[in-house]
């Protein structure tokens, strides 16, 4: 029996790839809506992503943009961990309010 990788683990994880300007490979992330919603951020700054059913590789080396898209932001609660790892790393980060809440 395989068990089915944690949202709330990998989540945090994808945005600290940031942090380290390389590659980070993960394995038995889950294929849901919030995954894919990160990984189109990281993309839109810069991020090089590899998704295949098993694997996802990011290569945070060439970010070119600071600036997180709010139309993406604000789709979900957690993309505001996205903002500390470029801070950390950049010490700039251009965002919006997050996202996810029903009003």
């Amino acid at each position: 029996m395989r068990v089915s990788g944690s949202k709330n683990a990998a989540l945090p994880i994808i945005a600290a790839s940031i942090l380290n300007g390389g590659l980070t490979e993960l394995h038995n992330v889950p294929n849901i809506s919030d995954i894919k919603i990160m990984l189109q951020i990281l993309e839109k700054l810069g991020c090089k992503i590899e998704h295949d059913s098993d694997k996802i590789v990011i290569n945070s080396k060439d970010i070119n943009s600071f600036e997180i898209p709010a139309d993406l932001m604000h789709k979900m609660r957690s993309s505001v961990s996205i903002v500390g790892a470029l801070i950390g790393r950049f010490k700039n980060c251009t965002f919006t309010y997050p996202g996810g809440y029903d009003t």
